[in-house]
């Protein structure tokens, strides 16, 4: 009976080892903070978007104040118009005193203007408070915040210093007229031309930028079902492991095994 017992406690002695304690083989890199794979999370620097947003800025405030002197009329003379491609592409100064395509241009000043200035730093905000929580593989957000941040300070200083804001580039195609006659149908006072809107260099860097953010909702959405089954591989990964607290109940096999002993004792 000695031999018995001892051989029945044998299957689950190694439960109870230092290396099988559970939760051992989870402390590590999720505790430091880091990602599945070990290496720390770092976070984007402010220095990056600081100096991106400078350099838009700067590249904007430098057009705008070239074009008000280059193209501003002068001795009763019309604006002079500056052609760089035939009918497609020309310079010409123009004031906006409202949003995107016009909008709000005809409100009244003393709601237009705080409105504006209200949303820009709004959106200031959210793109500085949202930058220090990108992740290293959002390289696409991780420029287009800054061009984002750039274009509206450009534009922001327009309406602080002045009436409205400063455009200047002239961009003419079939395509455009086509879509206007098309929003012409739903729009009945739309109008209906073969020019964009005149724009600015901060408009287009907000364009950039909004479309890399597109671009990282994107990639984001292609992500999640790969580092999905990641995750999911990784939990059967550690079901395996004999740390888990069911790991301590013997395999089935090991269930014939009293019943074995027991006959060869009473025999």
């Amino acid at each position: 009976m000695d031999d018995t017992e001892k051989s029945r406690e044998a299957p689950g002695a190694g439960d109870d080892e230092p290396g099988g304690l559970p939760g051992d083989e989870n402390d590590g890199p999720e505790q430091a903070g880091a990602d599945s794979s070990g290496a720390p999370h770092r976070r984007p620097s402010y220095v990056f978007l600081g100096v991106v947003a400078a350099v838009v800025l700067a590249l904007d405030v430098g057009t705008k104040a070239w074009a008000e002197l280059a193209l501003s009329a002068s001795d009763g003379n019309a604006p002079p118009v500056v052609v760089l491609i035939d009918r497609t592409l020309s310079l010409a100064l123009a004031y906006n005193e409202g949003g995107a395509w016009g909008l709000f241009q005809s409100a009244d000043a003393t709601i237009r203007r705080p409105f504006f200035l209200v949303v820009s730093l709004l959106a200031i905000g959210f793109i500085v408070s949202l930058y220090r929580k990108l992740l290293p593989t959002q390289w696409a957000l991780r420029w287009g915040l800054p061009l984002v941040l750039g274009g509206a300070l450009g534009n922001l200083s327009d309406r602080v210093a002045r009436s409205g804001v400063v455009d200047f580039i002239l961009y003419r195609a079939d395509w455009v007229g086509t879509m206007n006659e098309w929003i012409g149908y739903v729009v009945s006072d739309w109008t209906k031309t073969e020019y964009w809107p005149t724009f600015n260099v901060a408009d287009i860097a907000i364009c950039v930028g909004v479309g890399l953010m597109a671009v990282d909702m994107l990639i984001s959405h292609r992500v999640q079902p790969s580092s999905g089954g990641a995750d999911g591989a990784g939990g059967q990964r550690g079901e395996s492991h004999p740390s888990g607290p069911t790991q301590s109940v013997p395999p089935p096999e090991s269930s014939t095994e009293p019943s074995q002993l027991a006959t060869t004792t009473d025999s």
